[in-house]
């Protein structure tokens, strides 16, 4: 695991879809439902990275027991930077949200949009702002609409669904959730991080950066997106550094 300490770039660890849970996660891993959570936050602090964009699905379910929220609530708490979370379609912001209780979006470092945020999260400290749209119950919705205007030197677009480049909306059964070239290139963002897709994959064909990061357990690795002091915006793949890879 190598450090990555730049000065004057920001270096961000996009994941998604970790999936935390107490049935089929948690029995792959000793009873631990958070153990992809846990593994990316220890990555993010062996790369010293300045934050930490979770891109949806970061909870199976709404339904999960309080100790385990609190439990997640806790990593969240110590993860040493900012965390932007993006809820998904597997844990919408209904108002029995996984994120409503426990404690989940309490801590100080926690910007979890569509709850202590409605659609941006602005950090001056690296004249960044994180937009996106937070799945607000389990109907179809247009993940990139409304792009917001720039206002800092840095903009971050997120998204949760499913990416076709240019949708065929005649046919009668069609993905939900749809994310398209047009639509990324809409943002005029830097980066457009996305989640729903368990592999990681890049998407872009324009002058818009996006990524699918893809899950933890499936792809291994987290994105390292850097933003540099020069302008430029690099993004590479970093293997997950689980806890038994202490």
């Amino acid at each position: 695991m190598t450090a990555h300490p730049r000065p004057g770039d920001l270096l961000i660890v996009h994941s998604s879809d970790l999936h935390v849970d107490d049935s089929y996660t948690a029995r792959g891993h000793g009873g631990d439902g958070t153990v992809g959570l846990r593994a990316v936050l220890h990555t993010a602090r062996a790369v010293n990275a300045d934050l930490v964009l979770l891109a949806g699905d970061i909870f199976e379910h709404n339904r999960l027991k309080l100790d385990l929220l609190d439990a997640t609530a806790r990593l969240l708490n110590d993860a040493g930077v900012p965390v932007v979370i993006l809820p998904g379609n597997h844990d919408p912001i209904i108002p029995e949200s996984a994120y409503r209780r426990g404690g989940v979006s309490d801590p100080d470092n926690v910007h979890v949009l569509g709850v202590t945020h409605d659609e941006a999260v602005l950090l001056p400290e690296f004249e960044l702002e994180i937009w996106g749209h937070a799945h607000r119950d389990y109907t179809n919705m247009s993940p990139l609409r409304s792009p917001r205007p720039r206002s800092t030197r840095w903009q971050i677009a997120t998204a949760h669904g499913h990416y076709e480049a240019v949708p065929d909306l005649q046919q009668k059964h069609h993905p939900s959730w749809l994310i398209d070239q047009a639509g990324i290139d809409a943002t005029g963002a830097d980066y457009v991080a996305l989640g729903h897709w368990n592999i990681p994959v890049q998407v872009s064909d324009g002058a818009v950066t996006a990524y699918y990061s893809g899950s933890p357990e499936l792809a291994n690795t987290v994105n390292l997106v850097r933003l540099t002091q020069a302008g430029s915006v690099e993004v590479t793949r970093e293997a997950i550094l689980w806890d038994h890879d202490d």
